[in-house]
Formats: structure tokens, C-alpha cells, sequence
């Protein structure tokens, strides 16, 4: 009975010994949130990958940081760590009910920055997340941040106002911002094919795409982001930059008229501009070789 007893613990311990040895195995990812909290009850949605140098990207409006597909693919595999924040309110972040303006997105940026640790960072934004990025140096002094770009900026300011001709006259934001509230999927329908600078530019699917991460936004945060961008203006900001800037632009911008990266260039020392020819607000897909290798370059040197 006794070698009976022993057989059976011997051979259970057999096969469990063989089941732990089937079932470990080394962990595949390199341990990185792909949520991060920013403050009680509310997560960003963080796209983190390669080693290297970091490179941060904010997206513009109303999208998320899925918009950086082709510049996260590039990146990573060149020596950077890209990492992509979605703003509160869109793409697959948190969308709470509160405020939707330029202080909250920089707070946000900066405690993800904060719990990652990054130092020295490349910092881009597209179109409105261009304001958001411009915003973030000038209230937190360039904390993490080395070197800033700018991507069809929504800046130094969206609206019309004294001494800035050129910017979107008030109905017109008016009208934009009560379509957000009246005819919101109509509005995003078309803005795939306003952002290239002419047709087939980029391709229908890539509309397609463009027009569905827009979708996936919080109505209210579209809403309340626009009105944000609306009363911002940063051109008493932008003397106060010292770190190096990159002014990346189309040419034939429709959204945001190349008059404003000039404007950029003039008011920021320390900067440069990168014109983009045969690009309009899409630029980043238009012409997205160009695009990469000039962030690549600006971020190297």
C-alpha cells in the first residue's frame, strides 16, 4: 500500500512538473501601460514603443494618436522610443464629463511624462495638438522636452483677431462649432478629403480611416476642444521658447494656411521651417517619406 501511495505522489508530481514547465514562459511584452492615469478615474491611451531616443506625438483634432500609424512604424525601428498620447475625450482615452482646454491637455502630458520617466524628448503636434504641444512647453518650461515640432499647427492662433488677420473669422468658427453639436458625422465625413491638398492625394480607404478615428471622439470633448482653440492665443507665448523648433507645413494647407507657419517662424527664435509642397493638412500621409525622414533628421541633430 505504501509503494501504491508513492507511485501516485511520484507520478502526480510528474505530470504537474510537466504542465508548469508547459504553461511558463518569458513574458513577450516589454512592460509598458498601455493606459495611464492621469488623475482619479481618468486614463490616457498611450501607443509606446521601440528603445532609443524619445519621440512624443500629439494628435490633432478631432482624432487620437492612431493617426501617427505610419511615423510609429518608421520610428521605432530607427533608434527611437515613439510614444503617442491620446488626449482626454478622444480615440480610446477616458472621455469624462469637465473641462476640455489647453491647461487640462498639458497637465495630462505632463504627468504621463512624469510616470515615464522621459527626459529629453522630441515633443510633436498636428494641427490643434500643435497649439497643445506650444502650450505644454511655455507652462511647464520645456520639462522633458529637448527639441518641439510642429505639424500643421493650429497656431500661433485659429481665430481671427487684432494683428492676425489670417486667422478663421468668427462666424466661421461659430458655424464650425454648432455643426459639432448638430450635424457631427456629416462634419467628419469630409474631412479626409479637405485635409489632402487635392484629390487622390491619399487614398479613399485612408479618408475612410481618417473620417473613423474622428468618429470614435467624444461629441462633447469635440465640442469643447474646438471652443478652447477658438479663445487661444499664443502669440505672446511664443518668445519664451528656447529649445529648437521645427516647422513642418503643406504648402497648400487649406485648414491651416501656410501664412501660419511664417508666422510661427517669425515669433519663435531658434526655429526652422520645412515646407511641404505637394501637401496640404495631411502632410503626415501626403507625403509621409519626406515627412519621417525630415523628423528623423531634426531629431538626430
Amino acid at each position: 500500500m505504501k509503494n501504491l501511495a508513492l507511485v501516485i505522489v511520484m507520478l502526480v508530481s510528474f505530470f504537474a512538473n510537466q504542465f508548469m514547465a508547459q504553461t511558463q514562459r518569458t513574458p513577450a511584452s516589454a512592460g509598458r501601460a498601455e493606459y495611464i492615469e492621469v488623475e482619479k478615474g481618468v486614463k490616457l491611451h498611450v501607443t509606446d514603443l521601440g528603445e532609443g531616443q524619445p519621440i512624443v506625438l500629439i494628435h490633432g483634432w478631432p482624432l487620437s494618436d492612431e493617426m501617427y500609424e505610419y511615423q510609429y512604424q518608421y520610428l521605432s525601428r530607427k533608434g527611437f522610443r515613439v510614444i503617442g498620447i491620446t488626449l482626454r475625450g478622444f480615440g480610446k482615452s477616458d472621455k469624462p464629463y469637465g473641462k476640455y482646454d489647453f491647461d487640462v491637455f498639458s497637465d495630462d502630458i505632463k504627468v504621463v511624462l512624469d510616470k515615464l520617466k522621459i527626459e529629453n524628448a522630441l515633443l510633436g503636434g498636428f494641427s490643434m495638438g500643435g497649439a497643445v504641444v506650444l502650450h505644454y512647453v511655455t507652462k511647464y518650461n520645456s520639462a522633458h522636452v529637448g527639441k518641439l515640432a510642429l505639424f500643421g499647427a493650429a497656431a500661433p492662433s485659429w481665430s481671427k483677431r487684432y494683428g492676425f488677420p489670417n486667422g478663421v473669422p468668427a462666424d466661421a468658427a461659430e458655424n464650425l462649432i454648432k455643426a459639432t453639436m448638430t450635424d457631427r458625422q456629416n462634419l467628419v465625413a469630409g474631412l479626409g478629403a479637405a485635409f489632402q491638398a487635392k484629390e487622390g492625394n491619399i487614398s479613399k480607404n485612408m479618408e475612410r480611416w481618417i473620417e473613423r478615428i474622428s468618429l470614435d471622439a467624444s461629441p462633447y470633448a469635440t465640442t469643447e476642444s474646438i471652443k478652447s482653440l477658438r479663445d487661444l492665443d499664443l502669440r505672446p507665448q511664443l518668445s519664451k521658447i528656447n529649445i529648437p523648433v521645427a516647422i513642418f507645413h503643406g504648402v497648400q494647407d487649406k485648414s491651416c494656411p501656410f501664412v501660419w507657419a511664417e508666422d510661427l517662424q517669425k515669433g519663435i527664435k531658434n526655429s526652422k521651417l520645412i515646407r511641404f509642397e505637394n501637401s496640404g493638412h495631411a502632410l503626415f500621409l501626403e507625403e509621409v517619406d519626406k515627412f519621417n525622414t525630415e523628423l528623423e533628421k531634426f531629431a538626430k541633430s
